[in-house]
């Protein structure tokens, strides 16, 4: 080391440092390795397992969206009767859960299945629905009626938690039968009328400046419209469709119950639109007895004079596709389009009891 020049009362060494040998040719340093590179594989694996779910949503929401193939068995599913069975006659148990909506679904398959088998010799319609459309109701009333005439199988109803208004309407297919109609301790049933829901949001609409300025070809096109107030004219158009379709709830119940069919004035008295205990429903006649799911299964057994000793007693599973195991049976028609709101606001007679507004749209 050699001393410089002092700087005021400093002595300042300067260190000398041997020059380096120069890399050898053909020698190349390593490089420090950036964090780039790690983050483009990191984009990578989260793009190719973005494809993966998309592909595998798609092809889910395909397989959802395509419809069974005609005559397609459901699943059937063994209950135990007493001591388990070897027979050869059947008794099928037909599920209705929830609102009837809509048409060709599961409950037509169950319907269908049960009159093309000939070993099913008497069904059993187990109910836990507040109703439906009138429609619907009405359709799958028709296909069960014709079940038990074409088919000579006699249908026996389990109501469960609640079968009223449209549900109350398919417990209607036992026919006349006697002892044909049974309620739990705690169901609740009737309900008998029909409803057309409307609401005007005309005030609201008014808050934003949004005024109705539709064309149409004549002022009752746009009834029943909500951006205005009903008139008049449109609320006694709109009182005789539910009347008309009230008075063939009416008509079915007296076809069916020959507790009403010479006494008119009792059913008046019930049908309000009165949700009954099954008590009270038994006691007006509108269910024939108190009882679960077991004592309809014997009536049902009875009815067809089917040995109880040689009989088995089956439900229909639904046939779950890959849309159903991979986003649940209701993957379908989760999404909310434009097909679905002019669905919500076209008018629709319904048979069913809710506190709710009627936001529900057909459709299966």
């Amino acid at each position: 080391m050699e001393p410089i020049e002092p700087q005021g009362h400093e002595t300042i060494v300067q260190a000398q440092v041997a020059p380096q040998a120069a890399d050898p040719p053909g020698y190349y340093p390593p490089q420090r390795r950036g964090r780039g590179g790690g983050l483009l594989l990191f984009f990578i694996l989260i793009l190719v397992i973005a494809l993966g779910c998309s592909f595998l949503l798609n092809l889910a929401l395909l397989a959802n969206q395509t419809p069974s193939r005609p005559g397609r068995a459901l699943q059937e599913e063994y209950i135990a009767h007493d001591k388990f069975q070897t027979g050869t006659d059947k008794v099928a148990i037909v599920s209705v859960n929830g609102a009837i909506l809509g048409y060709e679904g599961y409950l037509k398959q169950q319907i269908d299945q049960a009159s093309a088998d000939e070993h099913v010799k008497a069904v059993v319609l187990r109910i836990d629905s507040p109703g439906g459309t009138v429609s619907a109701s009405d359709y799958y009333y028709h296909h069960l009626s014709r079940l038990r005439t074409e088919s000579n199988k006699p249908i026996v109803v389990s109501m469960g938690a609640i079968a009223a208004s449209g549900g109350y309407y398919l417990s209607m297919a036992a026919g006349p039968n006697e002892k044909t109609v049974f309620a739990e301790p705690t169901t609740f049933t009737g309900s008998i009328g029909v409803v057309i829901p409307h609401y005007n949001f005309s005030g609201l609409l008014d808050q934003f400046g949004i005024e109705e300025d539709s064309v149409a070809s004549h002022r009752l096109k746009t009834m029943g419209s909500l951006a205005r107030e009903m008139t008049e004219e449109e609320r006694a158009i709109f009182q005789q469709l539910v009347d008309e379709g009230f008075a063939r709830f009416k008509a079915i119940i007296r076809a069916n119950r020959p507790t009403f069919q010479d006494d008119g004035e009792a059913l008046e008295k019930l049908a309000t639109g009165q949700i009954f205990t099954a008590e009270q429903a038994k006691r007006a006649g509108l269910v024939d007895e108190i009882g679960f799911l077991e004592e309809a299964v014997d009536r049902a057994i009875e009815l067809a004079g089917l040995d109880r000793n040689n009989v088995q007693v089956i439900r229909y599973k639904r046939t779950l596709g890959l849309g159903s195991l991979l986003l649940g049976a209701n993957a379908r028609g989760r999404a909310f389009n434009l097909a679905q709101m002019i669905d919500l606001s076209a008018p629709r007679p319904y048979y069913l009891a809710t506190q709710l507004p009627l936001l529900v749209r057909s459709g299966d």
